[in-house]
């Protein structure tokens, strides 16, 4: 566990929440620092799109996380309304310490069951999911909104483009396809480093839109 990772994630993206549960499954073998980001934050930052502002992406977006949990034998069923304003799931994530447990079980809440991450009574659920009676009292604290921005804007300054991504010595390892890779490159695949790898970085730019 000497090996520091972060672990950037948005309870936006279902991409998210199929990671972390892959990650509970099987833990990677560093100390995963876990930061919720506002990915919306992201987008600006590089100025991109989300997949949910493209009608058609967005349709096979939804699909393609639901056959990829269904291959996983992962619950999941996407939200009711998607996207949504995450804001007030991630500073109850932070208020709560934003542990493992606490990011999972906003996670389980918002992608198990189809719920509607916008209704009172989901919201309600992952309070007492977190064995909470009500809201935290500082979820709308200085110090938790700070801590949001701070986390976002720490996560653009990694070179984050997306959620999400798991930073380890620099190096971005963004979405479910790039599990693989990631553990792959902290066994010390000798293939990370290959003259195809190494070829792949060194790629120019061609041409520009």
């Amino acid at each position: 566990m000497s090996v520091r990772a972060t672990f950037y994630f948005d309870v936006i993206s279902p991409w998210s929440y199929l990671v972390d549960v892959m990650l509970r499954r099987e833990p990677l073998p560093v100390d995963l620092q876990l930061r919720p980001v506002l990915f919306a934050g992201l987008l600006n930052h590089f100025g991109h799109k989300g997949p949910a502002e493209i009608e058609r992406k967005r349709q096979f977006t939804y699909e393609l996380a639901t056959w990829t949990a269904q291959q996983l034998d992962i619950p999941f069923r996407m939200p009711a309304a998607h996207p949504f304003n995450p804001i007030r799931y991630l500073r109850l994530i932070l208020a709560c310490g934003g542990t493992p447990r606490v990011v999972s079980a906003v996670f389980d809440v918002l992608y198990s069951d189809g719920a509607d991450p916008e209704s009172d009574a989901t919201w309600r659920a992952a309070l007492v999911r977190l064995g909470l009676e009500r809201e935290p009292l500082d979820i709308a604290a200085p110090h938790i909104k700070s801590a949001l921005r701070e986390n976002t804007e720490a996560a653009a300054t990694d070179g984050v483009f997306g959620v999400p991504t798991v930073v380890v010595d620099g190096r971005l390892f963004w979405g479910v396809d790039s599990l693989p890779m990631l553990r792959a490159f902290l066994r010390g695949d000798p293939r990370y480093d290959s003259e195809a790898m190494r070829a792949a970085r060194e790629t120019r730019v061609g041409a520009r839109r």
